[in-house]
C-alpha cells in the first residue's frame, strides 16, 4: 500500500510522486454538500502540518565556485576578465551570464555576496562551511543537516516518522555530511546517480535463509546482550537498532522517493539531463517524503586553470536544476517548509593567474538562502570592483549563516550540547542575519 503524507497546505499526496491535491483545488467546484465534511478533513490535516519540522536542502558547489562567474559578477571591472552579467528580477541585481532561470526567480531567494571563511584549504573549508566551526583537534563537529535530524529525532521510544533515512547526500565526492560528536547513526546516507537503484537493498539470497541468518544473527545479539552490565540488558545494541532500521528500509514503500525514474518525464527533464539535475529533483522527492536535510553535490568547481570556460561549464548545469527545485517546493507547497542554502567551501581570486585560472579566496564569496520563511529578493554585502581589498562591506562569517539557518528551522543556535571530551559547545557560534528574518 503507498505511503501517505499531509504536507503543509493540508493537501494529500503519495511520498515521492508527483500527484498533487490542494486546498484550492478541493474547492474549486465542490458543492456545498461537501463543506462540513471536507472541512473536517481540512482542520485535521492542517493540526498535523503544525507540527512539522522544517527541512533543509544544502546545494554543494565542490571546489570553490567563483563568485565572479554566478552571484557576484563586476562586468567592466579589471576583475572580470570577459566575464559578462545579466539582470535578474530584482531591479539593480545581477548574475553571471549563465544562470537565467535562476536569475529570474531572485525575488524567492537572497545573496549574501559578504561571506567571509578561516579556512583556504578544501578540507578545512568544507569543515567550516559545512558545520559552521573551524576544525579542532580530537572533536568532530556535526554538520548543520546532522543537527537538523539529532533536533528532530524521535524521542523517549518513539517510533520513527518515516522508514528511510532522515539525512541524506546525493553525489558526494569528500566529506559529505557527518554526525560528528552526535554518533555516526546521524552520518549522511549516500547515495549516487537517482537513476540507479539504491545500492545493497536487495537480498543475495532467497527469502527462507535470508529469515534463517536472521534468526541466528538474533541468537548471537541477544547472547551479546545478557552479557552487558546488570540494568543494560533490556537496552538494544547500537548493531542491533541499525540492522532492524536496515530492514525496515529495505520493505519500505517509501524508498521510491529515490528513484527519479518514476516521475514524469517533463519534470525530469526540466532539471536538466545530468546527474546533479536528477539530484535535485530527488532532493525534492525526498523532503516531500519527510527527509529533514537532503544534501545534493555538484563537482568540478576548482577552476585554477582556464576559469571562464571552467566556470560556465558548471553554472549550465546549476542553473535549470536550481530552478526547477525552486518550483517543484513551490508547487508542492514545500517552499516554506524548506530552507535551501547553495554554498561552497571559498571563492575564486579576483585576479586571473598565469593559467588563465583562478585561485581559493576565502575573503568575500557568495551563498544563497532561500524557502522557510526567508525574505527574498536582497543582495547582502558588496565586494571589491577592483580586487584590492579583501574585507567586503558587511562582512557576514560562516558561523552567521548556520545560526541563521538553525534559527528559521526553528532550533535554538545558542543551546549548548556536551562534547564526548566533556566540554559545552553551542550549535552555532554565530549571529542570526536579522535583515533575512
Amino acid at each position: 500500500m503507498e505511503s501517505l503524507k499531509y504536507i503543509s497546505d493540508g493537501s494529500h499526496e503519495t511520498c515521492g510522486g508527483s500527484s498533487h491535491i490542494s486546498r484550492r483545488t478541493l474547492f474549486k467546484g465542490a458543492g456545498l454538500s461537501w463543506l462540513t465534511s471536507l472541512s473536517q478533513q481540512l482542520a485535521i490535516a492542517e493540526n498535523n502540518a503544525i507540527s512539522r519540522p522544517k527541512s533543509v536542502i544544502v546545494i554543494w558547489l565542490q571546489g570553490g565556485a567563483s563568485q565572479l562567474e554566478t552571484f557576484d559578477p563586476h562586468p567592466g571591472s579589471p576583475i572580470s576578465f570577459g566575464g559578462k552579467s545579466i539582470n535578474t528580477a530584482v531591479k539593480g541585481i545581477q548574475f553571471a551570464e549563465g544562470l537565467p532561470q535562476t536569475a529570474e526567480l531572485m525575488n524567492e531567494f537572497s545573496v549574501i555576496r559578504s561571506v567571509v571563511s578561516d579556512e583556504g584549504d578544501h578540507a578545512r573549508a568544507t569543515h567550516q562551511i559545512k558545520t559552521g566551526y573551524r576544525p579542532f583537534p580530537g572533536l568532530i563537529h556535526p554538520s548543520i543537516g546532522a543537527i537538523v535530524c539529532h533536533e528532530t529525532a524521535p524521542i523517549n521510544g518513539a517510533p520513527a516518522l518515516i522508514d528511510i533515512p532522515t539525512h541524506v547526500s546525493i553525489l558526494p565526492r569528500k566529506f559529505p555530511g557527518r554526525g560528528g560528536y552526535l554518533g555516526a547513526e546521524f552520518d549522511a546516507f549516500k547515495v549516487g546517480d537517482p537513476t540507479r537503484p539504491v545500492p545493497d537493498l536487495k537480498s543475495l539470497v532467497s527469502p527462507v535463509r535470508q529469515a534463517s541468518r536472521l534468526s541466528s544473527l538474533e541468537v548471537l545479539e541477544t547472547s551479546f546482550a545478557a552479557t552487558r552490565l546488570p540494568g543494560l540488558e533490556s537496552e538494544r545494541t547500537l548493531h542491533r537498532s541499525l540492522m532492524d532500521r536496515a530492514r525496515q528500509m529495505m520493505n519500505s514503500d517509501q524508498l521510491s522517493a529515490f528513484d527519479v525514474n518514476q516521475a514524469p518525464q517533463a519534470e525530469i527533464d526540466s532539471y536538466g539531463n545530468s546527474p546533479f539535475g536528477r539530484g535535485c529533483l530527488a532532493a525534492l522527492r525526498l523532503i516531500d517524503c519527510g527527509v529533514r536535510c537532503v544534501e545534493v553535490t555538484l563537482n568540478g568547481w576548482d577552476t585554477h586553470i582556464n576559469n571562464l570556460d571552467g566556470q560556465s561549464t558548471q553554472a549550465a548545469l546549476l542553473d535549470p536544476a536550481l530552478a526547477a527545485l525552486i518550483h517543484g517546493l513551490k508547487a508542492r507547497d514545500l517552499y516554506n517548509d524548506t530552507v535551501f542554502l547553495v554554498g561552497t567551501e571559498f571563492g575564486r581570486t579576483p585576479k586571473i593567474n598565469l593559467t588563465e585560472g583562478r585561485d581559493h579566496w576565502p575573503h568575500g564569496f557568495s551563498v544563497l538562502l532561500g524557502g522557510g520563511g526567508l525574505r527574498g529578493g536582497l543582495a547582502i554585502g558588496a565586494t571589491d570592483p577592483t580586487g584590492e581589498s579583501e574585507t567586503p562591506d558587511n562582512p557576514v562569517k560562516v558561523a552567521d549563516i548556520h545560526a541563521t539557518v538553525l534559527q528559521t528551522l526553528g532550533i535554538d543556535p545558542t543551546y549548548e550540547m556536551t562534547t564526548p571530551i566533556g566540554r559545552p559547545l553551542a550549535i552555532s557560534d554565530g549571529r542570526v542575519i536579522k535583515e533575512l528574518l
